[in-house]
C-alpha cells in the first residue's frame, strides 16, 4: 500500500476546497486536495435541472476570475457554476486529485499528526482541512411512513416535474430550494401544496441594487452570530427567471395552497401547525426591515438611487393564510408525491478525532478546531453569515491558510514527495 506525506491535506474540491487551495498556495504551504467525485460535483448532480445561482454573477464568484459568458447581473446555471470552479482550479494550478475517497482520518503515532486512509492508499499530514461543505446528509423527517404508498424524496434527489408520479405534490420547506421547486411544479401544471416554516424573505432587488449588495454595505454578511431564535430560519430567495422576489401571496394567487409547518401523520392525514400566518408575517417583517435599512443607508450616504415606494405594497392575505388548512388527507386531495426540502445535517464519521460536541457538530473558532492541525471550512456561520456562500468561503479560506502557515516555520513544513 502506498504512503504519501504532505504538509496539508484538504478534503473536498467544491468551492471550499478550491478556495483553500488558492490561499494555501499563496502562503507557500504544500498541499493536496482530495475529492471523491469531480470538482464541484454537487452543483452538477445534487441539484435540480433548472437551478441557477441565487446570487448574480458579479457576486457569486471568487475575486480572481469572472464568468466569461454570464452577464454581471445574470444568474449562472448550475452546470456553468460547476465549470467555473473547474476552470478556477486550472487557473490556480490547484493540486486536486479526483476519484479519491477519504475513509478515515486518525491521529498518527509518530511523525506527521494525522494518518489518512483513502481509496488511493495512505497519506500522512500535519494538517487536515475538512472542506466538504454544509450539504452533506439530506434531512428526511420520518413523519409519513414509507408504507403509505406516497412517493417521498428529498429536494437533493429532485430533478424536474417529469420524474414525479401524476398527481398533486406537497413540498415541505419554503427556503430557497423548496420555494423554487414548488414554483417550478406549479408552472408545469401540477397542483401544489407548500408547507411554509419560519423564513427570511429579502427583496431580490431594491432601488436598483441586488439584495446581496445591500447585505454587503449594511454589514449583514459580516454578522458573527445569528440573531436570537433565527438559527434555523431559512432564506427564501430565487435567481430563477432572471431573479425575482419570493412572494408567497402571489404563489397562492396563482393556485398554490400554503400550509403551516408539518407536524404529524395519522391515518392518511397530515397535520399542520397553526403558524402559517405568523411565518408569513415574519418573512414580511424581515423584508420591510431590509427596505428600512436600505433607505436609511441611502439617505445617510447621499446615494442617488431611485426611490421605490411600491416595494412596500403587500397583497391581501389569500384564503389559505387567513383561514389555514390544519389537516390534509393525502389520498382525498390527490397528493401522490412529497418533496422534503428540509435541509442537511453533518457527516464527519470519517474524522476519528475528538473534534465534535454531543450532537456531532464541529467545535471550532472561525474554523480552527480544538484538535491541533484540524480545520473546518464552508460550514454555516463558520465566521460570519456569508461563510457557507461562495464569496464568504473564499475569505474564510484566506484566514485558515494564514493560521496554518503561521503555526509552523517554513523549514518545519513537510514538502510534497
Amino acid at each position: 500500500m502506498s504512503i504519501e506525506t504532505v504538509d496539508t491535506l484538504v478534503v473536498g474540491a467544491g468551492q471550499a476546497g478550491v478556495a483553500m487551495s488558492e490561499h494555501l498556495g499563496k502562503q507557500g504551504v504544500s498541499h493536496i486536495v482530495l475529492e471523491r467525485n469531480r470538482i464541484a460535483e454537487n452543483w452538477r448532480t445534487a441539484r435540480w435541472d433548472s437551478l441557477v445561482a441565487n446570487g448574480p454573477a458579479w457576486h457569486d464568484r471568487f475575486p480572481g476570475m469572472t464568468f466569461s459568458d454570464v452577464g454581471d447581473d445574470a444568474f449562472a446555471p448550475k452546470e456553468r457554476v460547476a465549470d467555473y470552479f473547474v476552470d478556477y482550479a486550472k487557473h490556480i494550478s490547484a493540486p486536486i486529485r479526483c476519484g479519491v475517497e477519504v475513509k478515515a482520518v486518525k491521529r498518527n503515532s509518530e511523525g506527521p499528526r494525522f494518518r489518512v486512509e483513502t481509496s488511493d492508499g495512505i497519506y500522512k499530514a500535519n494538517n487536515i482541512v475538512a472542506a466538504t461543505g454544509p450539504f452533506q446528509v439530506p434531512v428526511f423527517p420520518a413523519i409519513v411512513p414509507q408504507t403509505e404508498g406516497v412517493e417521498q424524496i428529498h429536494s437533493h434527489a429532485y430533478r424536474n416535474p417529469g420524474q414525479l408520479r401524476e398527481g398533486a405534490v406537497l413540498v415541505v420547506g419554503a427556503g430557497s430550494s423548496g420555494t423554487q421547486i414548488a414554483d417550478e411544479l406549479l408552472r408545469s401544471g401540477r397542483r401544489v401544496y407548500l408547507s411554509v416554516g419560519p423564513h427570511h424573505r429579502p427583496p431580490r432587488r431594491y432601488r436598483g441594487k441586488d439584495f446581496v449588495w445591500w447585505l454587503g454595505v449594511l454589514g449583514i454578511w459580516d454578522l458573527k452570530v445569528p440573531a436570537p431564535n433565527t438559527e434555523h430560519v431559512t432564506i427564501a430567495v430565487s435567481g430563477a427567471d432572471g431573479g425575482k422576489t419570493v412572494d408567497f401571496r402571489q404563489l397562492a394567487e396563482r393556485g398554490m395552497t400554503l400550509l403551516g409547518m408539518a407536524k404529524s401523520y395519522i391515518n392518511g392525514t397530515l397535520q399542520f401547525a397553526d403558524d402559517l400566518k405568523d411565518n408569513i408575517t415574519l418573512g414580511d417583517r424581515n423584508y420591510l426591515d431590509l427596505l428600512d435599512q436600505a433607505d436609511e443607508y441611502a439617505r445617510k450616504h447621499g446615494l442617488d438611487l431611485p426611490e421605490e415606494p411600491s416595494a412596500r405594497d403587500l397583497s391581501k392575505d389569500p384564503a389559505c393564510v387567513s383561514d389555514p388548512i390544519l389537516s390534509l388527507n393525502l389520498k382525498k386531495n390527490g397528493v401522490t408525491s412529497i418533496i422534503w426540502a428540509t435541509g442537511y445535517s453533518f457527516d464527519f464519521k470519517w474524522l476519528h478525532l475528538d473534534a465534535f460536541d454531543a450532537k456531532g457538530r464541529p467545535v471550532h473558532e472561525r474554523g480552527v478546531s480544538r484538535v491541533p492541525g484540524l480545520f473546518f471550512l464552508g460550514l454555516p456561520w463558520l465566521s460570519r453569515r456569508a461563510s457557507s456562500f461562495i464569496w464568504g468561503v473564499w475569505h474564510d479560506a484566506a484566514y485558515l491558510a494564514e493560521q496554518i502557515a503561521d503555526r509552523e516555520e517554513p523549514e518545519q513544513r513537510i514538502r510534497l514527495r
